[in-house]
Order: C-alpha cells, then structure tokens, then sequence
C-alpha cells in the first residue's frame, strides 16, 4: 500500500469520498492533475468511478448525496460534485446546489476547465427556430399550437415554457411542463424568450 493510499483512507475513514461506500475502494486522480497530492485525489469506489468516467451509465439518483459532499474541504471531492452537477443540471434539482457551491477561485477554475472541454467535446447544440441556442434552464414560447400526444390537450401558441432541459442526445427535443403535463417539444415549434 503506498504513502497516497494510506493518506487517502484515513481522509476518507476508508468510504468512498463520494457516495459513503465501502467495495473496490482506490484513489482516483481528478483530471487534469496527475495525483502526485493527495489534495488531487479522491478515494472513490468503483461505481462512481464508472458513472464520472462514462456518461451513459450515469444513475442520476446514485448522485443525490452530492447535496452533502458540496461542502467538502477537500478541492478534489468539489472539483467532482460541481463536475457531477453541471452533467446533471438538466435534471433541474443540481442547479440549486450548484448555487449554494463555494469554491476557492482556483478550485472552481480546475473544475471548470475540463468541465467546459467535456461540455464543447461531447454537446449538442440546441437551437429555436430562430437559431438561437438554447441552454437548460431557459424559458421558450410556442410558436404554435401543439396536440399532446397522450395528454388529450393542445398546448396553445403563445405558451409559456420555462425552465426547460435539453435531451443530450437529440438536437431536436427539449423538454418542459405545459398545463402541468412533463412534454417533449421539438425546438423549431419554440422561441427563446
């Protein structure tokens, strides 16, 4: 077991520093550092090191501790919640707690550089039908009456769509809540507002 190991379990109480559990526990060099410090590690089981390294596998109810794991001292474990969060915040609830976040200046640069490299590299891009980008979070109008499929009800032209998230996969879809009903919208039926 080496130095960093051993520093590492004891900062953690031997859990992971994430999610508090114990199974296939190791420390993970938080990019870009190289993880000489124990201050750029994290000692993380093998499920959240799976979810943060591979999008797709991401369970977002596997994050929901991160509520707590915010207010950790170490720069590491807020490089990887505000990473989390920000992967996450079209789920709506990680916006709130990406605004209570504090960072030291240098933390949150470390955190959002890759954090932005990620976001250019593997983004799509949204746009209304006006061409303009539209970003989660975002209210819309529509620019036309719509039948819900499924709802029984037509969402009127003029209707107001706020707080919308964006589909990761399809450039095409957002969605928003209309009449209370949770709807897929294709984005040249809205305006951003």
């Amino acid at each position: 077991m080496t130095e960093l190991t051993e520093q590492l379990q004891a900062r953690s109480g031997n859990q992971c520093e994430l999610c508090k559990g114990s199974d296939d526990l190791n420390p993970y060099a938080v990019p870009p550092k190289s993880g000489d410090q124990a201050g750029e590690c994290a000692y993380l089981c093998a499920t959240c090191v799976a979810q943060i390294e591979q999008p797709d596998k991401t369970d977002v109810n596997h994050w929901r501790m991160l509520n707590e794991r915010i207010w950790s001292e170490v720069p590491a474990i807020q490089v990887l919640s505000y990473r989390m969060l920000q992967r996450l915040k079209g789920e709506g609830w990680p916006m709130e707690l990406l605004d209570m976040m504090y960072m030291e200046a240098d933390t949150r640069q470390w955190a959002e550089n890759v954090a932005q490299n990620e976001d250019q590299e593997t983004r799509v891009v949204h746009l209304d039908s006006n061409g303009n980008r539209l970003e989660t979070g975002d209210s819309v109008v529509l620019i036309q009456d719509l039948n819900v499929k499924g709802a029984n009800f037509t969402a009127k032209r003029g209707t107001a769509v706020r707080n919308i998230a964006l589909d990761h996969e399809n450039a095409e879809y957002i969605e928003g809540k209309v009449n209370g009903q949770h709807i897929v919208i294709l984005t040249k039926y809205v305006k951003k507002t």
